[in-house]
């Protein structure tokens, strides 16, 4: 039976435990034990394919996946503290990595999507729904049911020809919904389903457009989540949640503490949306509030690294928003200086616009050094800038308790001092002269051997934080790179000795990365298959 204690207004965090970093359990109780002390009261794992299925022995195979055991574990701590863990899983998309197994490839409609209307499809989620009421005690279970684009045009539409795809959603969602009353969960589930319906592909808007067809189409027995990351403003915040309200439903509101745009947090750019959005909630009196902590593309950021984030969000809904009073609050809370983990933004705070959302440092971390089809970013003052935060970042790591992301991220930015325009300094020395490009051999040695500290220090993060599982992904990319970094070496050096008679990649001209008029503008790449090269990685 669910524990139908009332744990009253819920303020948590969603933890993304999905994109190959799954935390350990001790990490995740420690993180619940101090966001706690922010005035948090929920928790929900985020996990795809990251949890133990009873009688689904290939699900979550190899990936680190939670085991029952491991996730009462949590709960039972979490409930000790007064923290309501919510177990958030998919139902529909999001589910790749499950289809590399013969087992679950039966039953893949196309691209990430669970096959519809087949038994085994809800013998599987069946099968998640009974091990998750065995581990967990909240009545309330996220189903995810998000960005099932190609639903209905696999295997779907083979066996059943064309349906209208949301008329196949309403289908899928009415099983689920019995399926999770069943185990005692009242099932909640992203709402932008509903609103693209009726607003022609768009989520946010600020007219009235939520008709009462448009709500007959929700089902009972399931609540919806709202989820802004983005406006600087409460006019949409405002209107979404009165267009929300039309549904007859609780409405969750979900926010994002920016930890998805590489190796770097975003903490300037979620307090100035958040703070926003925590007004809206607060005075449209919403009780339900999260915030998203995604991983996308392998989640190389720690979750401690949004602290600041974290917990200026609680205090603006708590009617504080005076900068000053919250760092003072901050620095009695957790013993850190507000302004110190602040700066662990630096990595993506870069010459020409410093305040720009971008993901600069992984973007050129990534960027091959022959090929260099980022280059074209290049701007003058920025490896200087990465010399400067890698100063200050060590600085503040010598009083903190998160020296490791400190040290992770100075490791990053002066790699990047010298990275950052190697490759393009190399282009230029190869058109010039090789004198000039033989001057550049020492910077090529420095930079291989910064990308070893560098390793050195995010695996240190890595293995603290997170199970080993998922940490190869990360090696593979930069082991590839410190061979590609001695590749441009030799290929320089046998160049300037006259065993080659030209470097052909430093022959082709680069063209702007984003198209014309691009040049020099930072990148908002999270993707090391899009940055690493323009040839196939996958096929």
């Amino acid at each position: 039976m669910a524990n139908t204690a009332n744990y009253g207004k819920r303020f948590g965090v969603m933890l993304d435990m999905s994109r190959n970093a799954v935390m350990r359990p001790e990490e995740v109780k420690r993180f619940a034990k101090l966001i706690r002390s922010f005035g948090y009261n929920m928790i929900q794992l985020y996990t795809e394919d990251t949890y133990e299925v009873d009688g689904e022995p290939y699900f979550g195979y190899m990936r680190g996946r939670y085991s029952k055991e491991e996730l009462a574990d949590i709960v039972s701590y979490c409930n000790s503290i007064g923290m309501e863990v919510i177990p958030c899983i998919q139902t529909l998309a999001h589910l790749n990595q499950l289809f590399r197994h013969g087992e679950y490839a039966k039953i893949r409609d196309t691209a990430d999507i669970l096959l519809v209307g087949d038994e085994r499809t809800y013998e599987l989620i069946e099968n998640m729904f009974k091990t998750l009421r065995g581990a967990f005690t909240s009545d309330y279970i996220h189903i995810g049911m998000d960005e099932a684009h190609m639903l209905g045009l696999g295997k779907y539409l083979d066996r059943n020809g064309y349906e209208n795809r949301f008329d196949i959603l309403s289908k899928h969602l009415t099983r689920v919904i019995e399926i999770a009353k069943k185990y005692g969960f009242t099932p909640i589930m992203w709402s932008d389903m509903f609103f693209r319906l009726a607003n022609h592909g768009v989520y946010y808007t600020l007219e009235d457009t939520i008709t009462e067809e448009i709500v007959s189409k929700c089902p009972d027995g399931v609540e919806l989540v709202y989820w802004d990351y983005y406006h600087k403003g409460r006019e949409y915040y405002d209107n979404m949640i009165d267009q929300h309200r039309k549904f007859g439903k609780d409405v969750w509101f979900a926010g994002g503490a920016w930890c998805w745009s590489g190796f770097a947090s975003f903490n300037g750019f979620a307090i100035d949306t958040m703070s926003y959005a925590m007004e809206s909630c607060a005075d449209k009196n919403i009780e339900n509030v999260f915030f998203t902590m995604w991983g996308d593309d392998g989640k190389e950021c720690s979750f401690y690294s949004l602290l600041p984030s974290l917990f200026t969000f609680r205090k603006v809904y708590e009617g504080i928003s005076d900068p000053n009073e919250i760092k003072r609050l901050f620095k009695e809370a957790t013993g850190e200086d507000f302004d110190a983990m602040m700066a662990l933004d630096l990595p993506n705070l870069v010459a020409p616009n410093n305040a720009a959302r971008s993901t600069v440092s992984k973007v050129m971390l990534y960027n091959d050094p022959l090929m260099g089809i980022y280059d074209t970013v290049v701007t003058e003052g920025a490896a200087e800038d990465f010399k400067k935060h890698a100063e200050t970042l060590y600085g503040y790591a010598k009083d903190s308790a998160y020296a490791y992301i400190f040290e992770s991220s100075a490791a990053l930015c002066e790699l990047l001092s010298v990275k950052y325009d190697l490759g393009m300094r190399s282009r230029k020395a190869y058109k010039n002269s090789k004198e000039e490009l033989k001057a550049l051999l020492p910077d090529y040695d420095r930079a291989i051997k910064l990308l070893d500290t560098f390793h050195a220090n995010f695996r240190k993060l890595w293995m603290k934080e997170n199970k080993p599982f998922g940490f190869e992904v990360q090696e593979i990319r930069l082991g590839g790179l410190m061979l590609r970094m001695r590749t441009a070496r030799n290929k320089i050096t046998a160049y300037i000795n006259g065993e080659l008679e030209r470097i052909e990649e430093f022959d082709m001209d680069l063209l702007e990365h984003g198209g014309p008029g691009t040049a020099g503008k930072l990148p908002n790449i999270n993707s090391w298959e899009k940055v690493s090269s323009a040839n196939a990685l996958k096929f």
